[in-house]
């Protein structure tokens, strides 16, 4: 290619920059048009909280190892009691953070004093594996502030969901890709 500018550009050099040129043109536009449209129609799996029955089979049918499915909690509900009856299996012990006085078989949820009588309550996703249990004392005993959600930078985003499969609720919908989850606000009654 020329690259002084009083030489004369060669036809040669200027039908591969116009070629490189159309090139890159079209394959910008074909994802500008793509992406466009996955991002306008695309969808993904969602649990919706009223729907779930908490029959544990998040933990088990996912294709993943450790499940997609995670507890999370609506703080905006959470009564920071005590006795919270997602935390504590039923008919602890003591009131302490002994693994035996756990619902969860992970330890997924971590609790925290704050002052007499409210602690906080925490779920480590790493540890969760979706089984549902805390979300099950929660729910019967409690106010509903926790429940699952599909966590989307853990999803293998399959075009058939296994868990939605086996959902003797059919609590899996899809929900736009843009909006992924599901907020609970108010606590529901089972």
């Amino acid at each position: 290619m020329s690259t002084h500018p009083d030489e004369p550009v060669k036809r040669r050099d200027f039908l591969g920059g116009a070629a490189r040129l159309a090139a890159m043109t079209g394959v910008g536009a074909l994802l500008g048009k793509l992406g466009g449209t996955l991002a306008r129609g695309q969808t993904v799996w969602q649990i919706d909280p009223a729907k779930c029955t908490r029959c544990g089979k998040c933990a088990t049918a996912c294709v993943l190892e450790q499940s997609a499915v995670k507890c999370v909690h609506a703080y905006a509900i959470c009564g920071y009691c005590e006795l919270c009856t997602g935390y504590f299996g039923p008919e602890p012990n003591a009131l302490t953070t002994a693994a035996e006085n756990q619902s969860c078989p992970t330890a997924a949820i971590q609790r925290t004093f704050v002052e007499d009588p409210y602690y906080q309550y925490r779920i480590d996703e790493s540890l969760c594996i979706g089984c549902a249990k805390c979300v099950t004392g929660c729910n019967q005993y409690g106010n509903g502030s926790l429940f699952l959600q599909i966590r989307h930078d853990r999803c293998a985003h399959c075009n058939v969901c296994a868990i939605a499969r086996v959902c003797p609720g059919d609590a899996f919908v899809r929900v736009p890709a843009g909006q992924p989850y599901l907020l609970k606000t108010t606590p529901t009654t089972s």
